[in-house]
C-alpha cells in the first residue's frame, strides 16, 4: 500500500517502490536494518534498541527501555553510513519480487532478446529479468546471435552460482505446445486437446490432439486453412517439421495413425508388453521408418509402445537387398549396365595405349649427343623416303647435264655428218651413263673445231 505524499520522504518512497516494484513496508524495513548497522559501527551492539521511523516525515528514534537512546547528530551519520545498505536491501527486495514474479510464469512461453552469449551458454534478456539457457536446452540445429528476438519456454527457477536463475529452453515440448495455445483458438479455449507430444527439437516432431466436442476436426483446427497456423509454429521453430494426427483410443490404430505418411499397415499390439509389431508393405516400408529411423523412434514415443516393423518380404535390409536386385535387372533389361561396362572397357584400353611419360634429364652431355645420334641413324639405317630422296636428286643431276650439253652443241657450228654420228654413238651405248657419252661427243667436237 502507498504512502501519502505528504513530504519529500513519502514521495521519494513511493517513486523508490513504484519503479522497482517493492512494497513500502519493505522498504522502510531495509532502513531500520540500515540504521542499526550505523549505530553498531558507531556506538557498539544495539541490542534491545528499538527504531521508530516515521513514514510520513523520515525522522528517526532510537529507544531502549522507552528511554530516548538517539545520538546527537545521528541523522547526518547514519544517512552515510546506511545508504549502502539500503541499496543492498533494495536491490534484493526487487530480485525476490522479480523471482516471485516469474515462478507463476514457469510453464509458459515468454519472449525475450539474446543478450549475452558466454560460451555455451546464453542469456535471454525477458524484460525485468535475464533468463539462462544451458546447452541442454538449446535447439541442436538452431543458430543464435546477439539481439535475435525469440519465445522461449519457462522451465523454472533453480540455484546458480550467482543465486536464483531463470532457466528458460528452446527445446522443450512446453514450447510447441505453447505455441499451439497461441495460434490456435480451440486449444487455448480448450476445445481441442493436446494429448502427447513427441518431439526431437530442431529436427521434427509429432503431436497428437483430440476433441470430443461434436463438429470440430482436431487435425483441421491445428493445421488451419491452407496450412497458416502450423505453418506459424514452424517458423518460429526454425522449420521444423510437425505432424499432426488424431488421438485415437484403439491401440492398433493409433500405432497406424503415428507411422503416417506410411499406408496400408498391420498392426499387432500386445498390451500387457508394450510391443507392437507392424508389417508394412515392401514400397512403404522405407517411409514408415524414416530417415535413420526418426519415424519410427517418434512413433514409439508418442504412443509408449516398442515398435518392431518390417517388410512383407522380409526384414529391412532383405527388403533393400531385394530392391536392389530388381533394380539391378532392370538396368541390364535397358542396356544401362552393358553400356556403362563397355564405357569402362573402352577407358582401360585408352589407359594402356596411351605411352607412359618418359623424364628427361635436361643435361648438356644428352642434348649434345642427341643430334649426332639422329645423324647416324639416318646414315646407317636405309629408309624408302631415304631412296626415293636420293633418286629425285640423281634424276635433277641427269636432266641438268643433258640440258648443259644440248646447249654446247647448239652453240658449235654443226655439220650434217656429225648429227647422225652423235646419235649413233649415243644410241649405241645403251648400258654406259648418258651423260658419260654426251660429254665425251662435247669434247670431240670442240677438238675438230680447232684443228
Amino acid at each position: 500500500m502507498a504512502i501519502q505524499a505528504r513530504s519529500e520522504f513519502a514521495s521519494a518512497l513511493n517513486q523508490v517502490c513504484s519503479e522497482r516494484g517493492i512494497e513500502p513496508e519493505v522498504v522502510i524495513d531495509s532502513i531500520k536494518q540500515a540504521i542499526l548497522a550505523a549505530y553498531r559501527k558507531d556506538y557498539g551492539d544495539p541490542e534491545g534498541i528499538d527504531i521508530n521511523l516515521d513514514p510520513q516525515s523520515g525522522e528517526v528514534a532510537l529507544s531502549k527501555n522507552k528511554k530516548n537512546m538517539t545520538p546527537s547528530g545521528f541523522g547526518r551519520i547514519a544517512a552515510q553510513t546506511a545508504k549502502q545498505v539500503i541499496l543492498q536491501r533494495i536491490r534484493e527486495a526487487e530480485k525476490n519480487a522479480i523471482l516471485t514474479e516469474y515462478s507463476s510464469k514457469v510453464g509458459t512461453v515468454v519472449s525475450g532478446i539474446i543478450q549475452r552469449i558466454s560460451g555455451p551458454v546464453i542469456t535471454v534478456n525477458l524484460g525485468k529479468a535475464e533468463g539462462i539457457m544451458p546447452p541442454s536446452e538449446q535447439a541442436h540445429n538452431e543458430k543464435y546471435f546477439i539481439n535475435q528476438r525469440l519465445k522461449v519456454f519457462v522451465i523454472g527457477i533453480k540455484e546458480g552460482a550467482r543465486g536464483e536463475e531463470i532457466i528458460v529452453s528452446r527445446s522443450a515440448n512446453g514450447l510447441l505446445e505453447g505455441l499451439f495455445k497461441q495460434e490456435v483458438p480451440e486449444v487455448s479455449q480448450g476445445t481441442v486437446q493436446i494429448k502427447v507430444i513427441a518431439r526431437e527439437a530442431g529436427s521434427r516432431s509429432k503431436i497428437a490432439v483430440f476433441s470430443d466436442q461434436m463438429g470440430v476436426d482436431p487435425v483441421g483446427s491445428c493445421v488451419g486453412q491452407k496450412g497458416v497456423r502450423v505453418q506459424a509454429v514452424i517458423n518460429e521453430l526454425g522449420n521444423e517439421k510437425i505432424d499432426v494426427i488424431a488421438y485415437q483410443e484403439d491401440p492398433a490404430e493409433f500405432i497406424r495413425t503415428s507411422l503416417s505418411p506410411a499406408k496400408d499397415l498391420q498392426v499387432k499390439v500386445d498390451e500387457k508388453k508394450e510391443i507392437a509389431e507392424v508389417t508394412a508393405p515392401d514400397d512403404q516400408l522405407s517411409l514408415a521408418i524414416g530417415k535413420e529411423g526418426q519415424n519410427v523412434r517418434l512413433a514409439a514415443k508418442l504412443t509408449g509402445f516398442k515398435i518392431d516393423i518390417r517388410g512383407k518380404s522380409g526384414t529391412p535390409k532383405e527388403v533393400e537387398e531385394k530392391e536392389k536386385k530388381a533394380q539391378e535387372e532392370a538396368k541390364k533389361a535397358l542396356g544401362v549396365i552393358e553400356k556403362v561396362e563397355e564405357k569402362e572397357k573402352k577407358a582401360a584400353s585408352e589407359d594402356q595405349k596411351t605411352p607412359a611419360p618418359q623424364t628427361t634429364q635436361n643435361t648438356s652431355d644428352d642434348q649434345k649427343s642427341e643430334p649426332t645420334q639422329k645423324a647416324s641413324d639416318d646414315k646407317q639405317i636405309p629408309t624408302p623416303e631415304n631412296k626415293q630422296k636420293k633418286e629425285k636428286e640423281k634424276s635433277k643431276g641427269m636432266e641438268e647435264i643433258k640440258s648443259k650439253a644440248q646447249n654446247e652443241i647448239e652453240a658449235s657450228p654443226k655439220e650434217e655428218s656429225d648429227e647422225p654420228k652423235l646419235k649413233d654413238t649415243v644410241g649405241d651405248q645403251p648400258d654406259s651413263d648418258p651423260s658419260d657419252s654426251l660429254q665425251d661427243a662435247a669434247a670431240s667436237k670442240r677438238a675438230g673445231k680447232t684443228t
